[in-house]
């Protein structure tokens, strides 16, 4: 008997999401034949719908700097080249200090990224609060301000991206299970879903809190796990602030405390659980806008009277080291991970979806290959990323 025939494309993506989707787009627009597969209803319904929207290039790590270079080009100039609104606002990034160990931190990391391309500057007290005017001011020493980082509308964003992908031909199914990958002499033929099969030749595990068990279907462990974080927005009021403000000590309940202003004037802010909140749930608390509040009210006293309209909850993928995973599995020819991107998948996907093409049609760049060994599979998982 003959064997069944199967629809074939040259690359399929597990994950329509912030990482899968940009990168359907660079792999479409690079010529090739994709086909996107998710469980879910339509694009964007895992982690990026519950992004607040952040998009820097100041982190700690050579390789998030140059991915997130590149993300910020493609946001920022997105509306010009497509047409698209998806509210990008160079707002800029402002990490304060209000310890010795905050500000020895982040003078460290300037020279760090300064050596990358960041255009970042340490400001003293006084010229900070020119900046961000409304930082309680006892006790602040200063802080780091980028002015070209910004933010964007996730919603919008992946659907433009979403877009221009199916435009160029890629092909998506929604409410579609991968269920097991197709494997032969050590290689990756394809995928089987709930409604069908699909051959390819490469294969990209871009699932997000869902990763590991994709993983698992090639034999491999990649330790990505899902850590819940709690989000918010408030009513909307007249612009007063630019950066998002971060704040990295630690506090009861949470490691960290950040939040900027949205085109539409809404306060946006989130924080880090400490400890983390390890599983699946997304479902909101009753301790978060208590908690929380009192360190934004305490960093920033004007915010006291606005309303909060809303709180949410979504997924990190988190790794140990709190850095993405990226490269081809030796396990399997042919299996690529794009995984393990914590909170900063939205940041990191238009950059790291130009990646993908370069390393699928083995056209990488000389900085490529660093980005790469900071990035693999296979790296020792030490150290942490001290801008998380």
């Amino acid at each position: 008997m003959p064997e069944r025939s199967v629809p074939h494309y040259d690359v399929i993506i597990i994950g329509a999401g912030s990482v899968g989707v940009p990168a359907a787009f660079s792999l479409s627009n690079a010529g090739l034949r994709i086909l996107v597969l998710d469980r879910m209803p339509s694009v964007g319904q895992g982690s990026n719908k519950a992004a607040i929207g952040g998009i820097r290039a100041t982190h700690s790590d050579p390789a998030k700097v140059r991915l997130c270079l590149r993300s910020i080009e493609i946001f920022s100039t997105w509306k010009e080249r497509y047409g698209d609104e998806i509210e990008w606002y160079k707002g800029g990034y402002s990490f304060v200090a209000y310890r010795e160990h905050e500000e020895k931190l982040l003078k460290d990391l300037i020279a760090i990224q300064h050596s990358y391309g960041l255009n970042i500057r340490w400001l003293d007290r006084d010229t900070l609060l020119e900046v961000v005017p409304g930082l309680n001011p006892d006790g602040l020493i200063g802080g780091t301000y980028s002015p070209d980082d910004g933010n964007a509308s996730p919603l919008l964003a992946i659907h433009a991206f979403f877009r221009r992908a199916e435009h160029l031909g890629a092909k998506f199914h929604f409410n579609e299970t991968v269920t097991d990958l197709v494997i032969r002499g050590g290689r990756v033929r394809g995928v089987r879903t709930n409604k069908g099969e699909y051959g390819a030749g490469v294969v990209i595990n871009a699932a997000g809190p869902w990763a590991r068990p994709v993983a698992q279907m090639a034999g491999i462990d990649v330790p990505v796990r899902p850590d819940s974080h709690e989000a918010a927005i408030t009513e909307a009021v007249a612009r007063f602030l630019d950066p998002m403000v971060v704040d990295l000590r630690p506090g009861p309940g949470s490691a960290n405390c950040y939040f900027y202003q949205g085109p539409t004037g809404q306060i946006l802010f989130c924080i880090t659980p400490s400890p983390n909140l390890w599983g699946e749930d997304t479902r909101e608390t009753s301790g978060f806008l208590p908690m929380v509040a009192r360190r934004m009210v305490d960093l920033m006293p004007r915010l006291k009277n606005i309303r909060v309209r809303r709180t949410w909850r979504g997924l990190y993928p988190n790794t140990p080291d709190g850095f993405p995973i990226l490269g081809w599995a030796k396990e399997v020819e042919g299996f690529l991970l794009a995984v393990g991107m914590g909170g900063q998948g939205f940041m990191l996907g238009p950059g790291l979806g130009e990646l993908l093409v370069r390393l699928i049609t083995d056209d990488l760049e000389p900085e490529d290959h660093e980005v790469l060994a900071d990035l693999s599979p296979y790296r020792k998982l030490a150290g942490h990323e001290e801008l998380e």
